[in-house]
């Protein structure tokens, strides 16, 4: 998740430097979406093991 959190930022950054200011914007909103979104998700698995005292499985 966090790949993309850095793809979108770098797709940013370049479509900022070429001039494309709403692309830019664009990519940046989501960007911070997918990086507050990971945050909550984190926090979420961190209260479930300290709960539940088991580690969360992520699937494979």
């Amino acid at each position: 998740m966090l790949n993309y959190v850095i793809t979108f930022f770098v797709l940013a950054v370049i479509a900022a430097i070429l001039g494309f200011g709403g692309l830019a914007g664009t990519f940046a909103q989501i960007a911070q979406f997918i990086a507050v979104l990971f945050v909550i998700l984190f926090v979420a698995s961190l209260i479930y093991s300290a709960v539940t005292g088991r580690r969360a499985n992520p699937p494979i």
